[in-house]
């Protein structure tokens, strides 16, 4: 195999994943498939966990114990907030297990910490831009003010240790992941929006594309992390 030679796997399994992520697309925006939800979109996260695991090869134990966790806790939140119309209960608790995969995905891009790298604008520019979606939010937060003023708090640093990866892992693995965590960022916060400010147009369209972007990027991120035999210097 030579150097550039591109692995098919990861265009197998990208074309697999994509697909998934149509099909809940359709039948999220389809009342005759709506129930199929059920079904497709924790098939998502299943199929990326079953690649990770699969992929995880050179990875240490630490690491792959905590994206595995990662990755289990947002399979459980999406099969939580499938059923939010029928309790609040389920969102808060589905808010609760995203809230510890991103505690997960913290641990995990702290341990690649660049200790020389200055985050003072890239914090404040977070900062700026949860204070303003704060603010957007908060007259109707109501009882659920804590809860999200919480989950903000952890999004945001789970995106600025991202940040703090590079020049510690190679230039994909820090492209990747540091998207990653901003189209997690981009797909919680048009969540929020719909659900305490307004709905916007097609709003789950946006919020799974992003949100699968997001999972997919880390993923891969952090297997490129390790893993040189993964994606082999695709160009």
């Amino acid at each position: 195999m030579t150097k550039n030679k591109q692995d098919p796997k990861a265009f197998v399994f990208i074309a697999i994943y994509a697909f998934i992520v149509l099909l809940d697309l359709v039948c999220s925006s389809n009342d005759s498939f709506y129930a199929l939800r059920y079904y497709t979109k924790p098939a998502i996260l299943i199929a990326l966990i079953l690649f990770f695991i699969k992929q995880k090869k050179e990875l240490s134990t630490s690491v792959f114990r905590l994206m595995l966790g990662a990755l289990l806790f947002s399979l459980a939140g999406d099969i939580l907030l499938l059923f939010v119309v029928k309790s609040q209960l389920f969102f808060i608790t589905g808010l609760v297990m995203f809230l510890l995969a991103h505690i997960m995905y913290t641990f995990v891009f702290l341990k690649k910490r660049n200790k020389q790298n200055k985050n003072k604008r890239f914090l404040l520019l977070t900062i700026l831009y949860g204070a303003g979606l704060f603010y957007l939010l908060y007259p109707r937060l109501e009882d659920m003010l804590v809860p999200v003023a919480l989950y903000m708090l952890v999004i945001l640093v789970m995106s600025n240790t991202a940040y703090l990866r590079q020049g510690k892992v190679s230039v994909q693995s820090y492209i990747m992941v540091f998207l990653g965590s901003l189209f997690f960022m981009l797909s919680d916060s048009i969540l929020a929006f719909t659900m305490f400010y307004k709905p916007l147009v097609f709003d789950n369209i946006w919020i799974m594309t992003t949100y699968a972007t997001a999972q997919i990027l880390i993923v891969y991120g952090i297997l490129k992390q390790k893993n040189n035999a993964f994606l082999q210097q695709v160009k």
